[in-house]
């Protein structure tokens, strides 16, 4: 409401915005009434026109109820009438329905009565063809009696017609036995002249196969049989049934099958008698074969054995080649799938199921594969083959490491030696015998002895390193005097072990491409190629150890100069000199020799071991004096220096990162030390504390030793230095205007928070930044004296000393592992 009357006033302000147009009022509201009384008007007719309209709806509502019920009314009507038109039609046709399933009984009955006949006078006809073996004449008509005997399967309660069952049954019984009869004459003399008796037994094939395939069966293994009872009289256990006789046997069964070709043509080609035959002969001839080797005594040799089994896969593969083996089973099996049988109904006819059958004993026979009937008896007495080939393996081996010269040929870039590629050349013409063999236990256990043989070049790569004890690389323990001659020899270890850690992979691979599914899963080279990537790792390990005892000399002249009594600060001194010329004249070799990923394993290998031996030997020198401290710092960065150069000599356009900055983090140790050294004594406690912060009390003590201080001099600088370190503070330093450092008292310092507690670590940066400001500022003296070269040096290495402190990071990480 107070929003309305707001809009009101506001109109009406609208309107008369003034006093003068209140003038407007009378007219206006002249206007108003005039509107009302219109708008009355209007609402007034709506509402006469309304109650007229709802009369009209009422009536037509009505209406529209008497035509529904008008159309439900007819279609019962109609509904009804349909009914009696139903029940009029089927009183029509209940008659017809009678007729016509009394025609269909009369046909049925008819059509039986009619086959009934002729199954009577099949079964007489084929009773007197039976008795008088007219063989050709009887399979045709009992193909037609089967066919007659199918229509009759739902009569089978009926006695004749299990009269006549039993009566066919009765006849196909006399023809198999006339026909099994005629058979026994088969293989005599003279037969096969005989043409008439070859066409009645031909008729008789024609039978067997209308007959049920059980009889095929049986006469066919009756055939082979009869066939094979000479085979197993002549080669058991007579003199040509030894074992280095058994080609006797293959060229037996050969001779047999060039003679009865003839004879045999009498059967259909589907029964395929000459495969069944030799199938049965593969069988026979394993078990006999298997009862020699189980029973032989003494065992064969192996050249016996081996003999016997290459004459036995090479029949296996003629019977495999004439008869064909799995894959042609394979297609004639999909060819059958697309294959249609004729259906009555839905279902099979008797004719269609016999050739069903037919057809699976075909693929059936076809499945057979004759590889390895006879030859997989030979599998588990082939163990002194395979020793064999191992002891074979071994002498070449042995052999090829009598004739290695250790050098490469000249102009290959390979860089391997020519025993490790002989190896694997020896191994896979081995492999290619096995293979032709056996790809089966035989070929698992040759696969093993190649492990064996592998493992032992391995340790032979490994015992023509130069002796010492590579695992040991820091003092003078284990040391290894390597030549460089020697060096090259690791060089072509490391590659040698390389290629055969990738060529193992490669044969491992093609020896489960061969070898039976069942072993392919159980070949592994994973650990025949770690014991070559052991050799790797020992072979760079002596090359690191070898390069180390060389420059192990040149540490030792360092500790052997006079630090004490050194007079001035000069040019890097000779020691120095020694290092560069070792590691310019080995390292280009290395570098040449090994693959950029090895060198660099090698230059990580030496950075790790030879900067801490440098830090070490910094306290074997018995004393330094101030200016051999500052000519030590000199040949440290002359040193590092010559570290950081190192990927460039090995031939490296650019230094790993990597590299560069654990190289500079551990010689900048040796620098920092130095740096404590030249520090005065009332700053030395605290400038060892800034930057050494990992410094233990005993390396203090070792270095106030180094500074020549006697134990009642020490004691005073070791008790502050374990006061300050259980406080955690370093003292405050100042600088004199002369550059000099000296301690600030303790009643000077301000006892702000930041005293009592941890000072921050820019504060200790800046501090230790400013110690080796003033350490250098108290040598600038001594460094007047110096060289040109020297002067400059000294002053790079203030302020790498500078820039050092500023970006120093608390506690360093080990990037390499010796």
């Amino acid at each position: 409401m107070a929003k309305t009357s707001t809009s009101t006033l506001e109109f009406i302000n609208e309107i008369f915005p003034t006093e003068a147009s209140l003038v407007a009022v009378d007219p206006l509201l002249g206007k108003l009434r005039n509107k009302i009384r219109h708008v009355d008007a209007e609402i007034l007719a709506a509402v006469r026109q309304q109650s007229t309209s709802g009369s009209k709806a009422k009536d037509d509502l009505a209406a529209a109820m008497r035509a529904i019920q008008e159309l439900t009314q007819k279609i019962s009507e109609m509904k009804e009438k349909a009914e009696q038109s139903e029940v009029m039609v089927q009183e029509i046709c209940r008659d017809i329905k009678k007729l016509d399933f009394a025609k269909k009984h009369i046909t049925t009955t008819i059509t039986a009565l009619h086959r009934l006949a002729m199954l009577v006078s099949a079964v007489e006809q084929l009773q007197a063809m039976a008795a008088k073996r007219q063989y050709k004449e009887a399979a045709g008509q009992l193909e037609a009696v089967n066919q007659l005997c199918s229509h009759f399967e739902a009569y089978s309660d009926i006695p004749k017609i299990t009269e006549l069952r039993e009566k066919f049954k009765g006849i196909k019984d006399m023809l198999k036995s006339h026909i099994f009869s005629d058979f026994s004459s088969l293989g005599t003399a003279g037969l096969s002249e005989d043409g008439q008796q070859m066409q009645q037994l031909a008729d008789a094939c024609l039978v067997i196969n209308a007959l049920d395939p059980s009889a095929k069966e049986e006469l066919i293994r009756n055939v082979c049989s009869k066939e094979l009872t000479a085979y197993q009289q002549i080669f058991q256990g007579t003199e040509v049934a030894k074992l280095e006789k058994a080609e006797r046997r293959y060229a037996w069964i050969k001779r047999q099958l060039r003679a009865n070709e003839e004879v045999w043509s009498i059967f259909p080609p589907s029964w395929r008698v000459a495969h069944t035959l030799c199938m049965q002969f593969c069988k026979v001839t394993r078990a006999q074969l298997m009862e020699i080797l189980d029973t032989a005594q003494p065992k064969p040799d192996v050249a016996t054995l081996l003999q016997a089994l290459q004459r036995t896969l090479e029949f296996e593969e003629e019977l495999a080649e004439r008869f064909g083996g799995g894959e042609g089973a394979k297609k004639q099996e999909e060819e059958s799938d697309d294959e249609g049988f004729d259906t009555k109904d839905g279902e099979l006819t008797a004719s269609a199921i016999r050739k069903k059958y037919k057809k699976q004993l075909k693929l059936a026979a076809m499945a057979f594969n004759f590889r390895g009937t006879i030859s997989s008896c030979f599998e588990p007495h082939m163990s002194v083959y395979v020793e064999l080939e191992e002891k074979t393996l071994m002498e070449a081996l042995d052999k090829l490491i009598l004739e290695e010269t250790w050098e490469c040929e000249e102009g290959t870039q390979s860089h391997i030696l020519s025993s490790g590629i002989q190896v694997f050349l020896i191994i896979k013409r081995s492999l290619k015998r096995c293979s032709a063999l056996s790809r089966n236990q035989t070929l698992f256990n040759l696969y093993m002895v190649f492990q064996r043989v592998l493992r032992a070049y391995a340790a032979k790569l490994v015992a023509r390193l130069p002796r010492g004890q590579p695992g040991l690389v820091t003092g003078t323990e284990g040391q290894v005097k390597v030549s460089d001659k020697d060096e090259r020899v690791v060089c072509y270890i490391v590659n040698t072990a390389e290629y055969c850690h990738e060529t193992a992979a490669n044969m491992g691979e093609n020896i489960a491409k061969l070898i039976d599914v069942q072993f392919s899963e159980s070949i592994d080279m994973s650990e025949e190629q770690d014991e070559f990537s052991g050799v790797i790792t020992k072979a760079l390990s002596t090359l690191v150890l070898g390069l180390e005892t060389r420059l192990e000399v040149e540490l030792i002249n360092m500790a052997r100069l006079p630090w004490a009594t050194l007079e001035g600060v000069g040019d890097q001194s000779d020691y120095v000199n020694g290092v560069s010329a070792i590691l310019s004249s080995s390292v280009p070799v290395i570098a040449g020799l090994l693959s950029p990923s090895y060198f660099q394993y090698f230059m990580d290998k030496l950075a790790a071991s030879f900067a801490p031996r440098f830090h070490a030997n910094i306290f074997r020198c018995k004393r330094i004096s101030e200016t051999g401290a500052q000519q030590m710092l000199l040949d440290t960065h002359a040193v590092k220096t010559l570290l950081l150069e190192v990927p460039s000599l090995g031939g490296q356009t650019s230094t790993p990162a990597s590299y560069t900055k654990y190289v500079t983090r551990e010689m900048s140790k040796a620098e920092h030390l130095l740096k404590v050294l030249l520090s005065p004594m009332e700053a030395i406690a605290d400038t060892y504390r800034a930057l050494l912060p990992e410094g233990s009390a005993a390396d203090f003590q070792r270095i106030l030793d180094l500074k020549g201080l006697k134990r009642t001099e020490q004691q005073p600088l070791l008790d502050r230095f374990n006061n300050r370190s259980s406080e955690g503070l370093p003292a405050p330093i100042a600088v004199q205007p002369s550059g000099q450092l000296v301690l600030a008292p303790l009643s000077t310092q301000p006892q702000s928070p930041v005293a009592f507690g941890q000072p921050s670590r820019e504060a200790m940066m800046a501090r230790a930044a400013a110690l080796g400001r003033g350490a250098m500022a108290q040598s600038a003296a001594a460094a007047a004296a110096a060289s040109s070269t020297g002067l400059k040096r000294l002053f790079a290495l203030a302020e790498q000393a500078k820039e050092g402190a500023a970006k120093k990071e608390g506690t360093f990480r080990k990037l390499f592992n010796t």
